[in-house]
C-alpha cells in the first residue's frame, strides 16, 4: 500500500522505496476464460450450458473465476454462432435453388435461367464469405477488448437471466457444496484438482484435557470449547498467521449428492438445483455432530498470482474428549491448458490481421455453409433430449419418489487445468501455499489450546510427529510439489488422481 507523497509506481517496506514490477491480473484466467470462449464454439455451449442451463445438480466452485462474467460472454458468443447458423442455412437454400436453376436451364437451353443462377452462385458466396469474415472479426475483437480492456469483464457483456445470475451470485459465497455419489470414495471435494497427499491424513491426536500450569503454581482452570470455536478462530487467524494474503477461509458443509434431499434448505424443491447458500447453523451442526454423509470443513483456498494456479486445505476438527485430532486434505489445480492462449496468438498489426482473416474466411467458406443445417439440427435435437430427460426425471422425482445425486461431479476452473503449463514459478507457489498452510494450522491451534488453559506438552510432540510425517518445516529442502503435481513425502509412494488418472494428468475437456 502506497503511502503519501510517495512517487506514482513505488512502493515502500522497511523504509526501502522501489519501483513497481509489473504484476499478473487477478482476475487474469476470468479474462482469459472469457475470451476464449469467444473463440471456440465448442467451448461456448459447454459453458453457457453448465452455468446457465436448466439442471437439477450443483456446479462446482468458482475457485478465482468470475461466473456471470464468464456466463455473461459465453451467452454472447453462442448467440453469435446461433445466429451465423441461421444466416447461412438460409445462404445454403438459395445455393440449391441458384444451382438447380443452372441445371434446369442447361437442360432446357434458357439462357438467361442459367445466367440468374451463375449470379445467385456467385451472390450466395460473396455473402457467405462477408458473414463469416464479419462473425469472426466480431469474436476476435470481443476476445481481445475483454483480454487486454480495462473495463470490468462483467462490463462488457450484457446480463444473462436474473436467476441465473442470482444463482452464480450466491456460489462465491457457497457455504455448502453437494457432491457427486461417484466421488464419495476417493474425492469429496470435487472441482479442487488433483489431491496433492495422495490421500486424507489424520494428523497425531492431541490431548486437551490436561490444564496448563499457572505461574504461581498450581494450574490455570480450563476454558470450555467446542469444535466450532476451534473452526471459527483458526478461520479467523490463518490469513495473518500464515502470511497468505488473499486467503480465502470458509466454514462449508459437503453433503453426499443422494443425500441432498434430507436437507429441506438445501432442497427445498426436489425437481429444483440445490441452493449454493443454507442457514450458517446447518454448517455448524455438521461439525459438532456430522449428519448422513453430511460433514462440515474448514476450507482453505489460495489463488496464486493472477488466478494461475489454486492450492486448497480441507480441514476438520475431529473433538474427541480427551483427544483432539485434525483431518486434512490438500488439493492442487494447474494453470489453464494451451486451448486458451489462442488469444495471445491473435495478430494485432493491421495488415497481419487482415491477412490472417482473409485466409481464415477463404479457409472456411465452404464448411461453414455446408454444416449449417446439421449444426442447427444437431443443436435441436441436444436442446430436445436434455429437456425430455429432465421432465421424465422431474416426474420419476415427483411421482416415483426417485432419489437424484444432486452432486457436481467438478468445476470448470479443474476442467480446463493442465499440469503441462505448471512452471517453477507455479511449483515453487503451491509448494509454499502448502507449508504455510499446514504450518498455520498448527499454529493456530497451539495459539487456541493456549488462550483456553490446556496444557501444550501433548501438542509439542504431536507437532514433532506431524513435521517429520509431512515435511511441513523443510523450507529449505526439495519442494513438496514435483513433477506432475505430486506431493514428496519421506515415506510412502506418490498418490494418484483421481478416477485412476496418474496425479500430474488431467481428463480431457467434454468436446
Amino acid at each position: 500500500m502506497k503511502r503519501a507523497g510517495e512517487q506514482e509506481g513505488q512502493v515502500t517496506v522497511a523504509g526501502r522505496a522501489l519501483p513497481v514490477l509489473p504484476q499478473y491480473r487477478k482476475d487474469g484466467v476470468t479474462r482469459r476464460l472469457c475470451a476464449s470462449v469467444h473463440l471456440d464454439d465448442h467451448l461456448a455451449f459447454e459453458v453457457d450450458r453448465d452455468l446457465t442451463g436448466d439442471r437439477l445438480n450443483a456446479i462446482g466452485l468458482t475457485l478465482g473465476v468470475n461466473f456471470v462474467a464468464l456466463a455473461r460472454h459465453a451467452r454472447v458468443a453462442v448467440q453469435r454462432r446461433e445466429a451465423l447458423d441461421r444466416q447461412l442455412a438460409a445462404l445454403g437454400a438459395l445455393l440449391v435453388i441458384s444451382l438447380f436453376a443452372v441445371l434446369w436451364g442447361l437442360i432446357g437451353g434458357h439462357r438467361t435461367v442459367v445466367q440468374a443462377g451463375y449470379y445467385g452462385v456467385i451472390g450466395v458466396l460473396v455473402a457467405t464469405w462477408w458473414l463469416v469474415h464479419h462473425a469472426e472479426s466480431r469474436a476476435r475483437a470481443a476476445a481481445q477488448k475483454v483480454f487486454h480492456g480495462q473495463e470490468k469483464a462483467d462490463a462488457l457483456a450484457p446480463p444473462v437471466e436474473p436467476e441465473a445470475e442470482a444463482w452464480l451470485h450466491d456460489l462465491k459465497r457457497a457455504n455448502v457444496l453437494p457432491y457427486t455419489d461417484a466421488a464419495a470414495l476417493d474425492k469429496p471435494f470435487v472441482g479442487s484438482g488433483h489431491m496433492q497427499l495422495g490421500k486424507v491424513v489424520v494428523w497425531q491426536p492431541i490431548d486437551v484435557s490436561k490444564p496448563a500450569e499457572a505461574p504461581g503454581g498450581g494450574t490455570l482452570p480450563i476454558r470450555p470449547f467446542d469444535a466450532i470455536d476451534l473452526h471459527t478462530y483458526v478461520a479467523r487467524e490463518m490469513e495473518r498467521i500464515s502470511g497468505l494474503d488473499g486467503l480465502r477461509a470458509r466454514n462449508r458443509l459437503y453433503v453426499l449428492g443422494s443425500h441432498a434431499y434430507l436437507l429441506q434448505d438445501l432442497v427445498p424443491d426436489r425437481t429444483a438445483r440445490p441452493r449454493a447458500q443454507i442457514p450458517k447453523q446447518l454448517v455448524q451442526a455438521g461439525l459438532q455432530q456430522p449428519g448422513a454423509a453430511m460433514r462440515t470443513h474448514l476450507c482453505l483456498e489460495r489463488v496464486g498470482e493472477g488466478g494461475r494456479i489454486v492450492v486448497s486445505m480441507y480441514v476438520r476438527a475431529i473433538l474427541n474428549r480427551p483427544s483432539l485430532s485434525w483431518e486434512v486434505a490438500v488439493y492442487a489445480i494447474p494453470p489453464l491448458g494451451p486451448r486458451f492462449h489462442q488469444v495471445d496468438r491473435l495478430p494485432a498489426a493491421p495488415f497481419d490481421r487482415w491477412k490472417s482473416m482473409v485466409a481464415y474466411t477463404t479457409l472456411r467458406l465452404w464448411p461453414e455453409l455446408k454444416g449449417a443445417p446439421g449444426r442447427i439440427s444437431e443443436r435441436g435435437r441436444q436442446r430436445r433430449r436434455s429437456a425430455k430427460s429432465l421432465r421424465k426425471l422431474r416426474r420419476d422425482i415427483s411421482r416415483q419418489h426417485v432419489i437424484h445425486d444432486y452432486g457436481a461431479p467438478d468445476s470448470l476452473r479443474e476442467r480446463y487445468g493442465d499440469w503441462e503449463q505448471a512452471g517453477h514459478n507455479e511449483l515453487s507457489d503451491a509448494a509454499d501455499f502448502l507449508n504455510r498452510l499446514q504450518q498455520g494450522v498448527l499454529t493456530a491451534t497451539e495459539r487456541f489450546l493456549k488462550d483456553h488453559n490446556i496444557d501444550t506438552s501433548s501438542f509439542d510432540k504431536a507437532q514433532q510427529i506431524i513435521t517429520q510425517t509431512y515435511n511441513i518445516n523443510n523450507v529449505n529442502g526439495p519442494s513438496n510439489i514435483g513433477a506432475g503435481g505430486t506431493i514428496n513425502q519421506p515415506a510412502g509412494p506418490q498418490g494418484s488422481g483421481p478416477s485412476g488418472q496418474p496425479a500430474g494428468g488431467m481428463p480431457p475437456a467434454r468436446p
